[in-house]
């Protein structure tokens, strides 16, 4: 066992990528590299900073002294500063200017919106990925009739494939939503201390048109093409909420469809993948418990409700910034990222192994389908000549006794009653043909089609090969 706690997230769940994502080593690289295009745009723009020190900084981005930083942080119970002094030491010709007219919340909040970025980037591809497989499942079983249910009670007939489109329909509109929130990624930018970048103004002696280049010139060494207009210290909480309702989004829709395959695993209609040596119980060796899909409802529930500290912290924010809001967001940006990845991994997992039970499934709708196909059975009869109120009546009274039979665990004989009254004047194969399940599907078959053609298909196209890792 080890000796100290260690967060689940990180040591069952998540992918290893997602987890480097959010490591102490990329943040702390990426304060340097903020610092380097600090130092860059600052010589670009005239003050005193030579190539020698911008030089000695490059070399130095990947060399966290980390020991050094934390005597620093005992000392100074300050972390930007801590690290400063660090990355001084290993700079001794550039410490003069590192963080020239900076606060910490120019390496801080810019770092955490570029690891966020990073993070979405992670989620696309996973997302993509799970659209992808679900999209040849929908395509696989696009016209096999099965029945729907509204409330969790029998309902008119779909099909696998249709249903498989709701869960894709979810998951292209988080999609949407992510893309959206990429294609209008902001970095908070060089703002100054409470965002007046009144120290800048000092630096470059009241040339505002410099000070507003800087901004521009940093922003774009790091790779964006816009900050932020106005900022208080911080840039505003609110979008650490846009970012992480992204995630729930996800999340949500992942709810769903893992309480759509828990229900389907206890009809025995769908299964989610179970390895051959995996186990169900430890009591019960014969249960094939839907694991992975509770796991999953697990993490999403987690991803949900996490969503409300970010609420919380955008509106409790004051004036130009309050420090309660960096404890909280230190522990909720890398966990709902890294648990959305989790919950992805799984999502691709169990869509790439699903079991379809045909003949569990068949069964169920013959169970069904009589009690729906009998206005269509009354409509042929009455063409044949028969009486529409009387064979009302048949009907119904049939209808009382086969669904009276099938509560006490037999079959459905709802269709024989009917065979055998003459008065509906139809023949085996008539009744055969009018309870034809693929008859009660409506557009389904053709729905899915259409649907991967128009809205899947051109999300896919480009993508040579969607691979992610998948850990389960």
């Amino acid at each position: 066992m080890r000796e100290v706690y260690e967060t689940p997230l990180v040591t069952r769940y998540a992918s290893k990528e997602m987890a480097q994502i959010f490591s102490d080593d990329e943040k702390f690289k990426t304060w340097r590299k903020l610092w380097v295009a600090l130092a860059k745009s600052e010589k670009e723009l005239g003050l005193n900073i030579t190539n020698e020190q911008i030089e000695e900084m490059g070399k130095n981005i990947e060399n966290i002294n980390y020991e050094d930083a934390e005597r620093f942080e005992r000392e100074f119970r300050h972390d930007v500063m801590a690290h400063i002094h660090a990355y001084g030491l290993l700079c001794p010709k550039a410490k003069p200017i590192i963080h020239l007219g900076a606060t910490s919340a120019f390496v801080d909040d810019n770092t955490d919106i570029i690891l966020m970025d990073r993070g979405l980037q992670l989620i696309e591809k996973k997302l993509l990925k799970a659209i992808k497989v679900l999209s040849e499942f929908a395509l696989k079983y696009k016209d096999l009739p099965t029945l729907g249910y509204t409330h969790f009670q029998p309902a008119q007939l779909t099909t696998v494939g249709k249903r498989a489109c709701l869960w894709i329909q979810d998951l292209i509109l988080d999609l949407q939503d992510l893309r959206y929130r990429r294609q209008n990624m902001m970095l908070r930018g060089v703002k100054g201390t409470t965002g007046t970048q009144a120290s800048f103004m000092e630096l470059f002696d009241g040339d505002e048109e410099k000070v507003k280049e800087l901004d521009r010139l940093v922003v774009e060494k790091m790779g964006y093409k816009k900050s932020f207009p106005v900022t208080g210290q911080t840039y505003t909480r609110k979008y650490d909420f846009m970012i992480l309702s992204v995630l729930s989004g996800i999340a949500q829709s992942a709810h769903k469809f893992s309480n759509d395959i828990r229900l389907l695993q206890h009809l025995r209609e769908i299964e989610e993948p179970f390895e051959e040596k995996q186990i169900g119980s430890s009591a019960m060796a014969y249960k094939r418990n839907p694991m992975r899909s509770e796991r999953m409802a697990a993490l999403s529930r987690y991803v949900i409700v996490t969503l409300l500290n970010s609420s919380i912290t955008a509106s409790n924010q004051w004036f130009e910034r309050t420090l309660d809001d960096s404890a909280n967001r230190r522990i909720v940006i890398p966990e709902m990222f890294l648990a959305t990845d989790a919950i992805l991994n799984l999502y691709i997992n169990i869509a790439s192994g699903l079991k379809v039970n045909e003949k569990v499934i068949e069964k169920n709708v013959k169970r069904e389908l009589p009690f729906m196909a009998t206005e269509k059975i009354l409509m042929a009869a009455v063409k044949k000549g028969g009486d529409r109120q009387e064979l009302h009546e048949a009907i119904r009274v049939y209808s009382l006794k086969a669904a009276e039979e099938v509560k006490n665990g037999e079959d459905n004989r709802l269709l024989e009653y009917i065979k055998q009254d003459k008065r509906f004047g139809l023949s085996h194969e008539e009744i055969l043909d009018l309870t034809d399940p693929r008859k009660f599907t409506g557009r389904s078959a053709n729905q899915v089609k259409e649907f991967i053609e128009d809205h899947v298909r051109p999300l896919l196209d480009g993508i040579e090969d969607i691979e992610v890792k998948v850990e389960v």
